[in-house]
Order: C-alpha cells, then sequence, then structure tokens
C-alpha cells in the first residue's frame, strides 16, 4: 500500500493507487472554485485544511491547471491506519471478534425452486458471517485484523472522513468557533465535497487489489436484465452505508409481499371476468325489453335529452369486473395483508439490525448535533445544562410566529388543493352537457357510444386534467414545504427532517387522494330527485352515479392518478439525471481518458443529496395509500404496483450507480417516520375500504334486495335493477329542469333512489326500503371494520417482533463478548503481576476472576 513514499503499514481512506493512477475506493474527495477565490474564502480554506492535517489527515492538492476546464482545484483527502483507529472508538464502529459459531438455519426446501433468483454467493455474502464488538484502541489484538488495508470496510471509512470533515473548525467569529464542511459549502469557500467511487461502472479498477464494488453493484444489481434477481444489500450495505441499504432492503421487502396481494388481486379481477355474463343486473340493463323500455331522467338540466338505460350496457358489464362478491373478500383480505406486511418486515428489520450491528444503535450525534442554519440565525445564547455552554437559541415568542406563518401557510395551500377539485368537479359538472350533446349529433362517435358514454368521457378528461394539476402543485408546494421547514429553523438535522416529512405527506396526502375520496364518498350521494336537484353554488347541479354504481369511475380516476404517478417518477428519477450527466460532460468525451481524472468524472455527476432518499420514500408510501385506502375499487392496484417497483429497484439502483456521485455514508436501524405513516395508513385503509364496499359498491342494495325484497325464488336477482330505479312524472318538472325537448312524448323518467312514485300519498319521499339500505350499510361498515381490526391485532400479537434466533444470536454474541473482554483483562493483568507491577494487587485479580464467574453463570 506504499503511496508517494508513505510507509507500507500506512493505508489510505479507501486503497492506494494502482500503477497507472486510478484510485480503488478513493479518497474523500473535494473540489473548490480555484481562481476566484475571495481572500476570506481563502483564509478559512488554508485554516480548515491546515487542521485536517492536524486531526491526522493526509491531504492532496490537484493544481487548477491539471483540472479539465482550468478553474478547479482538487483536494483528496486520506485517511491513514491511526486516524481509522481512532475515530473507530469514538464512532464506536463494531468489529469482528470472532466467526459466528451459531449453526445457520435448516436450509429451506424452496431453495432449490428459488435458485434462479439468487444472485452468486461471493456477491451476496461477500464477507463470512462475524460475532462483533465496538473497538477499542488499546486492544487490537482481540480483534481479527488480517489486512488493515481491508478491515474498515468503504462505508466505515467514508463515515469517519465524514465526522472529521463535519467537525473540524476553520476559524472563530464573533468569539465563537466556526466548524464545518457543510458551513464551508454554504458560504462558497467549497464547491462540493464527495466520496470518491472505486472504479467505472462500465469496467473494473486496473488495480487487481481493488474490488470493484461499483461494477460488481452494476452488473448484478443495476441493470435492469436482473430484475428478477435478488438484491446484494450486504455490498450495499457495504458500499453505500446502512442508511441506503435499510431502503433498498424494505423496498425489495415490500414488493415481495406485493406479489401475494397481486396474485389474489389478479384472480378476484379474473372472477370478474368469468361471471361477466352471468350477471343479472348487467343483463337486465342490455335487455331491449328491460333495458330497453326503461327511459331515464336527462342527466343535466335542459341540454341532456331522455335516454334509455341500455345504452350503458358495455359499462354496467364492465363495472361487474371490479364490483362483485370478490370485491367484499378482497377488501378484507387486504387488511389482513397490511398487518402481515407491517408485522414481517419488523421481524425482517430486526434481523437486518443484528446482521448490520445496529441492534445497539442510537442516532448518530451527526443528526442530533445543532445545524449550522440554526447556529447561524440564531443571536441569542443561553447555557446549556448539559454541556455548561453557552450555545444559541431561539425565543418561544420568535417560535410561535413561526408556527403561525408555517400552520397558514401549510393551510392556504391545502386549502389550494381542495380548490383545485372543486375547479375540477365543476369541469366536469359544465362539460358533461357538452359531451352529451357533441356524442349525440356527431356519427363518427357512434360506433363507440355504447362504450365511450358521456360520463366516461367527463371521468377521463376530469382524471388527466387532476392528475395535470396534481403535478403543477406538487412541483410548487415541494419548493414552498423546504421554504417553510427553513424558516421554522429547526434546532437539529432529525427534527428538520421530521418536520419536512409531515408537511409533505400531509400536502402530499390531500394532493393525491382528495379526488378519489371525492370519487368514492362524495359523487352521487347528494344529487336531490327529478325536479328538486341540489346545486353546487347554486349553478351547478351535481353530478350523478352510472345506474351502474360510481365504482368503475373511482376505478378509473385511481388507475389514471397511479398509473400517471408512476410512469412520471420513473420519467424524473431516471430520463433528467442522464440528461443532465450527458450535457455536463459533453465537452469532457472529447478528452483522452488519462486526462480526465476520477475525480473530475466523479464531480461530473448528479448530487444525491440528503433529502434524496426522503422523495424514495414519500414516493413508495403514496404508492402504498393507493393499494391499500382505494383497493376494493380496483383489485388490479397491487399488480400495477409490483409491475411498478420490479422496474423501481433497478431504476434506483441504476441512478445511484451510474448518475450520481457516491453519497456519504450513513447509519440507520430503521426506516424511521416513515413506519407510524404506514401504521396509520393501514388502519384508515380499514375504514375506507368498508365505506367504499358500503356506499360506492353497489353490493349492499343487492344483498338487501335478495334477502328481503326478491320475488322471484328461482333467479332472486331478477328484477333489481326495476326495483332500484324510482318513478319521476315529467309534467313535475320546474322549468329549470325540464329538457327543451321530449319527440317521444314521454310521460315518465326513472332515477336511481328508493322514492315514492308520484301517486304515492307520500310523493318523493324516501321509501323504507332505503332506510333498510342504510342500516345495512351502516352495519356492514362497523361489523367488517370491528372483524378486521381484531383479526389485525390477534395477527400482530401472534407474530413478534423479532426472530428467536436473531434474540439468540444477540444473546450470545453479548455473552461471547463479555467474556472475550474479562478473559482479555485477566491475561493483562497476570503479566502485570508477572512484571511486578506494584498497582496490580492480588484483589484485584480476584475481583476480575470473580466478574468473568458471574458472567458465565448470567
Amino acid at each position: 500500500m506504499n503511496r508517494l513514499g508513505k510507509k507500507a503499514n500506512e493505508t489510505l481512506i479507501e486503497m492506494a493507487l494502482s500503477a497507472d493512477g486510478e484510485e480503488c475506493n478513493g479518497p474523500e474527495t473535494i473540489s473548490t472554485a480555484g481562481s476566484e477565490i475571495p481572500s476570506s474564502s481563502e483564509e478559512r480554506r488554508k485554516e480548515f485544511e491546515s487542521n485536517l492535517q492536524k486531526a491526522g489527515l493526509e491531504l492532496e492538492t490537484e493544481d487548477k491547471k491539471e483540472s479539465e476546464d482550468g478553474k478547479i482545484f482538487f483536494v483528496k483527502i486520506h485517511a491513514p491506519w491511526e486516524v481509522l483507529i481512532t475515530y473507530a472508538e469514538v464512532l464506536n464502529i463494531k468489529v469482528p471478534i470472532r466467526e459466528n459459531d451459531i449453526p445457520p438455519m435448516v436450509e429451506n426446501p424452496l431453495d432449490c425452486v428459488l435458485f434462479p433468483l439468487r444472485l452468486p454467493e461471493k456477491v451476496m455474502h461477500p464477507e463470512p458471517d462475524y460475532f462483533t464488538a465496538p473497538f477499542s484502541k488499546d486492544k487490537q489484538e482481540l480483534y481479527l485484523i488480517n489486512d488493515e488495508s481491508t478491515f474498515f470496510s468503504p462505508s466505515m471509512r467514508n463515515r469517519i472522513v465524514n465526522y472529521i470533515l463535519t467537525r473540524c473548525p476553520y476559524g472563530t467569529e464573533e468569539g465563537k468557533k466556526k466548524f464545518g464542511i457543510k458551513r464551508l459549502l454554504n458560504n462558497g469557500t467549497y464547491t462540493a465535497a464527495y466520496p470518491l467511487h472505486d472504479c467505472q461502472y462500465w469496467k473494473k479498477a486496473s488495480d487487481p487489489n481493488c474490488d470493484s464494488e461499483r461494477y460488481t453493484l452494476y452488473m448484478e444489481w443495476a441493470r435492469f436484465l436482473r430484475f428478477y434477481k435478488e438484491q446484494p444489500l450486504v455490498l450495499i450495505r457495504k458500499y453505500y452505508g446502512e442508511k441506503i441499504g435499510i431502503y433498498f432492503a424494505w423496498l425489495g421487502f415490500y414488493t415481495e409481499m406485493l406479489f401475494l396481494a397481486a396474485v389474489v388481486g389478479l384472480i378476484c379481477f379474473l372472477y370478474g371476468l368469468f361471471t361477466m355474463d352471468e350477471n343479472m343486473s348487467s343483463k337486465e340493463i342490455c335487455d331491449p325489453a328491460i333495458g330497453g323500455e326503461i327511459i331515464m331522467c336527462p342527466l343535466c338540466d335542459r341540454d341532456c335529452e331522455y335516454w334509455r338505460l341500455n345504452t350503458t350496457c358495455e359499462a354496467s358489464q364492465y363495472s361487474h369486473l371490479f364490483d362483485n362478491v370478490a370485491t367484499l373478500f378482497f377488501a378484507i383480505f387486504m387488511g389482513i395483508w397490511v398487518t402481515l406486511f407491517l408485522e414481517f418486515w419488523k421481524r425482517r428489520q430486526a434481523r437486518l439490525k443484528y446482521e448490520w450491528d445496529l441492534v445497539d444503535f442510537e442516532e448518530e450525534q451527526q443528526q442530533l448535533q445543532l445545524r449550522p442554519e440554526y447556529e447561524a440565525k440564531c443571536t441569542q445564547k443561553k447555557k446549556n445544562p448539559v454541556t455548561q455552554e453557552m450555545e444559541p437559541y431561539l425565543p418561544l415568542t420568535s417560535q410561535a410566529v413561526r408556527f403561525c406563518i408555517s400552520g397558514a401557510t401549510v393551510l392556504f395551500w391545502v386549502s389550494l388543493i381542495i380548490a383545485s377539485m372543486i375547479a375540477v368537479i365543476v369541469y366536469r359538472l359544465a362539460v358533461y352537457a357538452a359531451f352529451a350533446s357533441l356524442m349525440e349529433n356527431t356519427q363518427t362517435l357512434q360506433p363507440i357510444s355504447g362504450l365511450l358514454t358521456p360520463q366516461l368521457a367527463t371521468s377521463v378528461t376530469a382524471s388527466c386534467l387532476n392528475f395535470v394539476i396534481i403535478m403543477i402543485l406538487n412541483f410548487f408546494y415541494e419548493r414552498i414545504a423546504i421554504w417553510i421547514t427553513d424558516m421554522e429553523i429547526p434546532r437539529t438535522h432529525m427534527e428538520y427532517e421530521n418536520r419536512l416529512t409531515m408537511k409533505m405527506f400531509l400536502f402530499q396526502f390531500v394532493n393525491y387522494y382528495s379526488s378519489c375520496f371525492y370519487v368514492a364518498f362524495f359523487k352521487g350521494k347528494f344529487v336531490g330527485y327529478p325536479g328538486a336537484y341540489t346545486y353546487m353554488f347554486n349553478r351547478w347541479r351535481n353530478e350523478e352515479c352510472d345506474p351502474a354504481g360510481c365504482l368503475i369511475e373511482l376505478t378509473t380516476q385511481l388507475t389514471i392518478v397511479m398509473a400517471g404517478k408512476q410512469i412520471w417518477g420513473n420519467i424524473q428519477e431516471a430520463i433528467v439525471p442522464w440528461i443532465c450527466n450527458w450535457w455536463g460532460r459533453r465537452k469532457a468525451r472529447n478528452n483522452p481518458e488519462n486526462l480526465y481524472s476520477r475525480w473530475e468524472q466523479d464531480h461530473d455527476l448528479q448530487t444525491f443529496g440528503a433529502l434524496g432518499l426522503f422523495y424514495e420514500y414519500l414516493e413508495m408510501v403514496i404508492q402504498f395509500g393507493f393499494i391499500t385506502l382505494f383497493v376494493a375499487s380496483f383489485p388490479l392496484a397491487p399488480l400495477l404496483a409490483l409491475m411498478n417497483n420490479i422496474l423501481e429497484i433497478r431504476v434506483d439502483s441504476w441512478k445511484l450507480t451510474t448518475q450520481y456521485r457516491r453519497p456519504v455514508a450513513a447509519k440507520a436501524h430503521s426506516i424511521g417516520v416513515w413506519q407510524e405513516i404506514l401504521n396509520g395508513m393501514a388502519i384508515l385503509s380499514v375504514v375506507t375500504n368498508a365505506f367504499i364496499v358500503a356506499f360506492t359498491s353497489d353490493m349492499i342494495p343487492r344483498l338487501v334486495y335478495y334477502y328481503a325484497y326478491s320475488e322471484n325464488e328461482d333467479s332472486p336477482m331478477s328484477g333489481y335493477i326495476n326495483n332500484s330505479l324510482s318513478v319521476f312524472q315529467i309534467s313535475d318538472f320546474p322549468e329549470r329542469n325540464e329538457p327543451k325537448e321530449n319527440p317521444e312524448n314521454f310521460v315518465i323518467c326513472r332515477y336511481r333512489d328508493y322514492r315514492y312514485p308520484p301517486d304515492h300519498e307520500r310523493k318523493y319521499l324516501h321509501t323504507m326500503q332505503f332506510w333498510h339500505i342504510l342500516a345495512a350499510k351502516l352495519a356492514f361498515i362497523i361489523i367488517m371494520e370491528h372483524v378486521v381490526f381484531i383479526v389485525k391485532f390477534f395477527v400482530a400479537w401472534m407474530i413478534p417482533d423479532v426472530p428467536a434466533d436473531v434474540k439468540a444470536k444477540i444473546k450470545r454474541e453479548k455473552y461471547l463478548t463479555q467474556k472475550i473482554l474479562h478473559e482479555y483483562e485477566l491475561e493483562k493483568l497476570k503479566e502485570r503481576l508477572c512484571q511486578g507491577d506494584k498497582r496490580a494487587t492480588e484483589k484485584e485479580f480476584i475481583a476480575t476472576e470473580g466478574r468473568m464467574e458471574l458472567s458465565r453463570a448470567m
């Protein structure tokens, strides 16, 4: 590992330069614009780099003349072995002490079937499984140090150097020390700071000692043709750190669990497809003698005409695909599936915590330390009761004012979303008459009039318009949410991320789901009846559902928004970074490869910022909401999510491996606040699906008719359509509602409701059947919720959060660690006694032996 005259046993941050100058796991590199550095920045830079050298790091500066554009200095930072072991102890990094002696789990009998999905063993498990213990500089002989150059993984070295960089001082202002690379990046002293990739992704490093992990990740993980293979999580964690590793572990587990939901959803969809011809409601609607003779009341005022029920024949048949008995089964199944997913993920997470040495992990001080922005903006100071040092703080009055402004801004934007949704509703109400007139008077549309009804045309165009508005509002609110959170001046990095998460999720929840909530729970519920319709703003008549129900429209809305979001998300994640990198490297492509250095190539890549994973989680959690909150209306939603996630894993891995600079490694023992958000959505999904089955689908009215009102024992559902439509006398139309034309001189028309006919003494009031159906709907909601919740909580209670074998390994590791440390202390004490050390008394020796015996007994 010789380099530039350094001692052979001195290890650089990753590995040494090879003969041709290519670095393997290269040094942490900071780039700075060298030609136009102000004197104050120059002073800060010199002092910062001087302090880095005092901390033990080795610096190398590449002159700007050597850079591709001749304007940028590159400072390469190397960490010798002494620095690594010093800060490994400070960071409490766990390292191997003994190979794991617990027998592996019994082989899965399905392993031979799953063999095609496996990756090579050297990729999945590049290292043996070890028992680990926190590193101590004074006890190096305890650890399995075979090679100093590879003892600490790339992500560990990455973290150590970043730890020093974020704490290294560079000057004093107003009597207070200033420190940290983040501040220097913010004030322009440096333009970038990033760890280097270990090689180019499309070819291995020329140094035979280099593992070329980036190349391995690209070949085995980041290519789409490997979509059916498992993920090399150990290698991901080793190269990128635990925080990114836990995200891909969660995404992979979520995708695996989606497979079961997708299969069951597909079976439910196929059930609806195969029983379509047996659906009595569709048969009656399509029958010319029944549906063809039922004249329906106009769907809008004045301009719409009377129409025959059988014109919605195709729509009613397609509605049966999603509105059938299997819908109820699938809604209950998904309520249980969500619980299984969350509980099994806890077990998977517990296993990863052990395997990745995160059992005793507490949030890194980096997450809990004061943000530079907080220190810069808070001018007042008070004494910290723990450290007894003066530190900045934000007065309570200032916090209150900032929270009021923040709350008002969030409320304004949420109101803006609701206003945009109301605008789309107004669009639906306003254009329906135009679509109805256009389809009736345009001969070219007559062949598809049965399939493309005015209701469907309005629904599809409104859904597309709603999706465009969602994307526009999303673009602006992302920036507003960051601005609001910055204005609140959160104290720590963790506090900042949690506040931003809640704001973004609240907005995205309202933005993406509001239109689906409208169609599911409001459309067609407050229509009134002919002659007494209800109006929005006293101008636009409220929408009615199709005679076959609103469920097919909810399915359309869900499909367009969900599929559109996934397509747009993949375009943003894959194509945009590729175009930016292609444009940024357009000049360098003309240079020979040996003149375009590794640090310059990485500098030209996109930055995977501190919020990079935040947006990935947010995207998946919003998708999780689509497949749980409204899944009763669209059993194919899990299948769409499964196909998207298979692509998502490869897109995320491809962009991270090829299009982004290597992120600074960070630890994380869980998915954080997202776990609580998923739990909340799982509970809410039971309620929403119960309401969808009860109020949006036509299942409860059909069941009530089947058991209480059917008069045909041979075919209990015959007559249901006629029973579900009330009668209205056309002469009772007020002038505002009456159609302009009635060429066939109809006397009565029908509408979807349960009301008495015009010749009854309780004319146009709700019938007793209406109240029976309403009571049945409410009873169904209560029963379904209680059944699903009881099963959910029972399943959650039955499944332990930590697997038994993981508990055994944790106990075994703690026992071994204590035993080895005690034996080591005993041996040292014996040596001191033999050497005649007066401080090593016989009583101390006896106490140490006694502690070992006690440890064994426990």
